[in-house]
This record gives C-alpha cells, structure tokens and sequence, in this order.
C-alpha cells in the first residue's frame, strides 16, 4: 500500500464517519512530513452550515494544529474532487498537493465542471486524483441509492 493509499483510507474511514451522521460521505485528511495534522468530514447539516464540506473542516483543524493559517509542505487527501469554493479554500492555505479520489461530475473544479484558474494565482500545487477512486465512489453511490430507497 502506497502512502496516499493509507491516508486515503483514512479519509474514507472519515467519510464513512459523516454517512453514519447523515452527511454526503466525503471524507478529508491533511498530512504533513508523515505527521497527521487534521482529519474531517462533511457537516453542512450538522452545523448548519453550507460551507463545511470535509476540505474547509479538515483545513481549520490543520491549521489550528500547526498554529498558521498557511499549511506548506503540507498534503490534503480527499475522498471526492473538490469544489471551486474548496479548491479556493486549499490554494489560500498554501496546501503544496492535492490527492482525491473520486471525479465530482456535478461540482468538480479540478476539470469535471470547471478548471481552477491556476495560472491566475499566486500559488500552485501538486494535483493526483484517482487515488483509490473506486472505492470512494462506491461509498458516495450506496450512499445515494439508501436515500433515494427511504424515500
């Protein structure tokens, strides 16, 4: 197992965490020199806020634990590609990579809908996803299709 596989895993395992709460299933983990600095997932329902996707939980928590708002050298893992507004969210914190899982067709901004003007901004980072992108979206389908057979 390589190691965005283990932190992978460890976002699902977040994900997962979010589901049993009823939250969309997406999970996040940020690592920094192999040392983990914060874990999230989704909780808009839960705190009653549209922009706690498990990317904006996970970098508040990282960067409380590292004392600076700005993260570099650090990796953020993510069960889904994120949003523009998350995407946004991990340029300003200066996060240096970028791993996720599953495409987002719906609301992907790393090329499913739209693409980050990088070429724009003042920093630019590592981008892989696909990582473990099958299990991922798995979790995010049962997810859906239990809703959709409780209604």
């Amino acid at each position: 197992m390589t190691a965005d596989e283990k932190y992978m895993r460890l976002a699902l395992r977040e994900a997962g965490r979010g589901a049993e709460r009823g939250e969309v299933p997406v999970g996040a983990v940020v690592v920094a020199d192999g040392r983990i600095l914060g874990r999230g997932h989704n909780r808009p329902i839960l705190d009653g806020d549209p922009t706690a996707h498990a990317e904006i939980v996970v970098l508040r928590k990282a960067c409380a634990k590292a004392g600076n708002y700005r993260l570099p050298g650090a990796t953020l893992y993510v069960t889904i590609e994120p949003c523009a507004m998350c995407l946004g969210a991990i340029v300003l914190a200066r996060i240096d990579r970028l791993v996720f899982g599953a495409l987002d067709p719906k609301a992907g901004a790393v090329g499913s809908i739209m693409t980050f003007p990088f070429e724009r901004t003042n920093h630019r980072l590592e981008i892989e996803g696909g990582v473990l992108a099958e299990e991922c979206g798995q979790l995010l389908r049962d997810f859906f299709r239990c809703r959709r057979a409780a209604k």
